[in-house]
């Protein structure tokens, strides 16, 4: 299964419901604070229900929507790739389709419904369900109660002992008159606890790796992930009885040994003897993970905590990595898992963030696995294709749109970064520039934005020309390329963004005629 999409309404800057589309990898860009991470942590309150990194409270419910008396926010996440079969009534096989269970565009919807203080409400599945009122809720009713309606329409059914079939009977009969329309179905009431458990056992995996992972020479995992390794492994029950086992010989010996002690000493000191007595810890009072707490992943026999931040943190996404493939491997099913990577770029040489998106796309090619991150970083946009980068712009209301070859003709990392990140450079100028000197523009360009006064340095003597009108964009050109003409006021940042504005719009419109 595949995230197609998810829909969040009243969740944090999120107040109107807006839907963001994945592919198999999908690279979430855009200004500091616009609300890329917390599409991932809604993801992760959706999959792991606060068990995860984030833990929902009452400050995720919108500002607006809570001024204006709304007391609840929702995640809704579309899948697609859908399993051939789900089983939700005891072993029998049954499809998702087949019990009405997917949307309008064919898959599966689930909408988690969250009161104000972050608490989970209820959770649903959208679907084209029946509505025809004989008919309608056959998901939640009993068997006894499918058995009825039966009997009432004289319905012929093969098997009466299985769910399923008694309802695809029921619905067979009504085919011509199910009113289909889309339906919120309640999967957390008693009756149909059974549906949810069947579909949960077939949902993905997902781990969310964040920007602001402890990463501190105090912090355990950076200190070693083999230490958070040893605290899991020792709590694997068989291996915990091993441990009991052992823990009780010792102390049986170490009773001898004090006692063996004690008795010695009444011979000789009665009075001492008879205050003392053998303290020794329970079996399950013993800390096994001090017993290991000199574990290690070192190199040249220099400890984790020890190396360069960009070193430590290579070490916990591969660590992460490895527990999340085994997270997933100790569920009953083998199922997909989705990586939620949030700027995995940070304190990375661009090297190392080049491989890293290497990485990242090899393992999206995975059949059953997916990768969402978020960055900041130019360099892991340029080994990207466009399918692959979606940006987030808007305050209010948030809008998703995607990345596309704009107005130069080649993939430029400088209109990607002007794009996403709304920086203006000086680079991305030159190109446009030179792009519209290329097609034999520049002239008539020049010629439709203001003019701004200019000195020309003399070569020869270095002394001032006089002074001549020209064109914003050429003003600046000039100051890119003659930083030593000391006779000009420097072009401020908002005269680039406008002369960058103005180029690219020139741009546009001679492409559309």
């Amino acid at each position: 299964m595949r995230i197609h999409s998810v829909k969040l309404k009243n969740f944090r800057g999120y107040h109107e419901e807006t839907q963001i589309n994945f592919n198999d990898l999908t690279v979430i860009v855009g200004k500091n604070d616009i609300g890329k991470s917390t599409i991932l942590e809604a993801l992760d309150i959706f999959f792991n229900d606060g068990k995860g990194c984030i833990k929902p409270d009452n400050e995720d419910l919108n500002f607006d929507a809570r001024s204006r008396g709304e007391d609840t926010f929702s995640i809704s996440v579309e899948f697609s790739d859908l399993p051939k079969e789900i089983v939700i009534d005891s072993d029998a096989h049954t499809t998702l389709e087949s019990e009405y269970l997917l949307n309008i565009d064919t898959r599966l919807e689930i909408k988690k419904i969250y009161s104000e203080n972050g608490k989970l409400k209820a959770t649903y599945i959208v679907a084209e369900h029946p509505s025809n009122e004989n008919c309608s809720d056959l998901l939640t009713s009993k068997i006894t109660d499918l058995r009825k309606i039966l009997q009432i329409f004289n319905i012929e059914c093969d098997n009466k002992a299985t769910s399923n079939i008694i309802r695809k009977s029921i619905w067979t009969y009504f085919s011509k008159n199910l009113k289909l329309k889309t339906c919120d179905i309640p999967v957390d009431k008693e009756d149909a606890k059974k549906i949810w458990s069947g579909i949960y056992k077939i949902l993905p995996t997902f781990v969310l790796f964040q920007s602001d992972r402890q990463n501190k020479d105090g912090d355990a995992e950076v200190q070693d992930p083999l230490k958070e390794a040893t605290k899991r492994i020792l709590k694997n029950e068989e291996l915990q009885k091993e441990l009991e086992d052992i823990s009780e010989k010792v102390r049986a010996e170490l009773k001898e040994v004090a006692n063996a002690t004690v008795n010695k000493l009444k011979k000789i000191d009665p009075a001492i003897a008879n205050i003392l007595k053998p303290e020794i810890p329970e079996a399950t009072e013993l800390k096994w993970a001090d017993v290991f707490k000199s574990v290690s992943i070192t190199g040249d026999e220099i400890p984790i905590n020890k190396r360069g931040s960009g070193v430590r943190r290579l070490i916990l996404l591969s660590f992460f990595m490895a527990e999340a493939d085994r997270k997933n491997s100790d569920r009953d099913d083998d199922n997909d898992i989705i990586y939620g990577f949030e700027e995995p770029e940070t304190s990375q040489h661009s090297d190392n963030q080049r491989m890293l998106i290497t990485a990242f796309k090899k393992i999206s090619e995975d059949r059953n696995k997916q990768v969402i991150l978020t960055t900041h970083s130019g360099d892991i946009l340029m080994q990207l294709d466009f399918e692959n980068i979606i940006m987030l712009s808007g305050d209010k209301k948030k809008e998703i749109t995607s990345i596309e070859p704009d107005q130069l003709c080649y993939k430029s990392l400088n209109e990607i970064d002007y794009i996403a990140f709304d920086n203006p450079t000086s680079a991305y100028h030159d190109e446009l520039y030179s792009h519209l000197e290329s097609k034999n523009l520049i002239n008539g360009y020049l010629n439709t934005i203001r003019q701004k006064n200019y000195i020309e340095k003399n070569k020869d003597t270095g002394e001032p020309r006089p002074v001549k009108k020209i064109g914003l964009s050429k003003y600046i050109r000039h100051q890119i390329h003659h930083p030593d003409n000391e006779y000009n006021e420097l072009y401020t940042n908002q005269e680039l963004r406008e002369s960058i504005d103005l180029m690219r719009k020139y741009i546009s419109e001679e492409k559309s005629n």
